[in-house]
Order: structure tokens, then sequence, then C-alpha cells
């Protein structure tokens, strides 16, 4: 079990969430695939769900709805990054080349939100915690175990997250191929580069959550109406991965570990 009992730290990721059409049917899909228990929420936070594990949070679920009179966001998974001051990292990410789409918000008493687009396209967001602080399980089957930055300049990436989260980037020498990305030392996520995506492909964040197996997880979410984006495959120093995408179009990834891929 790897609970998270400690407030966390500045720059790590503490919470995912699906942005999606149909709300129930995500609850009933994600239930199903990795255990997780929730139901729609209060009207007054939109609705919003909360999935627990054991009785404890480990992402989000909420219904897609249209922003003014732009049509409502395609499906899609949001990591967001722990910040001691929401409003300064918003005015970090102006300053930096990055766009607001949702400005920095209380979420009644639980914290304060925000969720931007990075200068090379991938969209992330950060979360000031107060009464919530963020997932409360991580590194154990059914839970987030990684955050994988894809875009299309590594460098120019890592020089804006450490601008607007103090993140540092450094070598993985496990992983040759990508870049992590650290806090205080310890390595909380990474990058890559776009070279060996498909093409059409834009920058984004990969939520990664942990499964017993990842064969049995794909032929599960594939009975359920979901798609293979990746096939499982094995991956030198970390395990098995898949890249998959949910019934209504999120793309996210499983990965089964002996070892947690972020300490």
């Amino acid at each position: 079990m790897s609970e998270v009992t400690a407030p966390y730290e500045p720059g790590t990721p503490c919470w995912v969430d699906l942005m999606v059409p149909d709300q129930q049917a995500a609850l009933d899909f994600y239930r199903d695939l990795f255990g997780w228990q929730g139901e729609i929420g209060a009207e007054e936070f939109g609705g919003y769900s909360i999935c627990t594990l054991r009785g404890k949070p480990v992402a989000g679920i909420m219904q897609a709805t249209p922003m003014g009179d732009q049509p409502a966001p395609p499906p899609n998974w949001t990591t967001y990054f722990c910040t001691a001051d929401a409003d300064a990292t918003q005015a970090a990410i102006t300053a930096n080349g990055g766009t607001l789409i949702a400005p920095a918000m209380d979420v009644g008493d639980t914290g304060r939100m925000l969720v931007a687009v990075d200068p090379q396209g991938a969209v992330f967001g950060a979360w000031q915690p107060k009464e919530f602080a963020g997932a409360e399980i991580v590194n154990e089957p059914g839970a987030l175990v990684w955050n994988q930055l894809s875009t299309s300049d590594p460098k120019g990436a890592g020089v804006f997250y450490q601008a607007v989260l103090g993140l540092e980037a450094a070598p993985m020498p496990e992983m040759p191929e990508f870049t992590g990305l650290q806090v205080k030392g310890r390595t909380i996520g990474g990058v890559q580069g776009m070279e060996n995506l498909p093409e059409g492909v834009p920058p984004h964040w990969l939520v990664n959550f942990c499964v017993d197996d990842v064969d049995s997880t794909t032929d599960a979410l594939v009975r359920a109406g979901g798609s293979v984006m990746a096939p499982p495959f094995d991956m030198d120093k970390v395990g098995r991965m898949a890249v998959l995408q949910d019934p209504q179009g999120a793309v996210f990834a499983i990965v089964a570990t002996n070892e947690p891929v972020r300490p």
C-alpha cells in the first residue's frame, strides 16, 4: 500500500481528473477497470465526482460542458501539480509563454485551482490545497504512478516548468530516452520528445495508472469498448505498460511494476 499522509511538496503531481461527455458512464467504466468507487457529486461543485480506492481519493471525474461560446472540451485526463500559491503560479505561467484555460479560482474550502497550456501546447493544472490535499493513494494498482510529458521542445519545456513550478530537469540513467523532472532531488515525472509518436498527436501530459497485470487490464478495457493505442510492451527497468483509450476517447497509460516509477 502507498498511502499519502504528508503534504505534497509544491511541484509534485497531486491529483488527476477526467473530463467526459457522459460522467456516469465513465464512473461505471473506471469502477470496473480499476475498482474505483464514486458517484455524481453536489450541484454546487458542478457534480464533480471524487473517485476512491479503499475509501481514499485517487482521481476525479467531471462532466464536459461548453465554456462560454466554445464547445465542450474533448475527453481528456488532466494532471494537477501542487502549488503553494495558485495566483503566483498563474502569473508565472503567463510571464513565461503559457496560456490560461481556467484562471485561478476557489473550489469551495477545498483549495484553489487553475488550468493552463504550456508554450508547446500541453494542458496541465495547478492545485493549491486547503482542506483537500489531493490523491491519498499512489504507486499501487488502481492509483496514479507516473506523469509523462510528450513535447515538441523538451528543453524549452524544462525551462518553462522550472520557472512555473520550480521543477528541475535531470538525466534519468535508467531511462536515457527521458529527462526527469525533480522536486528537491526526487523525480516526480518525465519529459520526452515527439519523434516516436504518431503524426498528429499533440503535446500532452500522459497519466499512468498502476495495475497488477497490463495484459488482462487491456483485455478488460477492450471488452468494455475501449481502444488500444500502444499494445502491452516491456520497458527496461520499469515494467510492462500499455497506452489505452477509454470508450469516450480519453487516453491514459497503465503500468505493472514491482517498484514505484515515481518514488
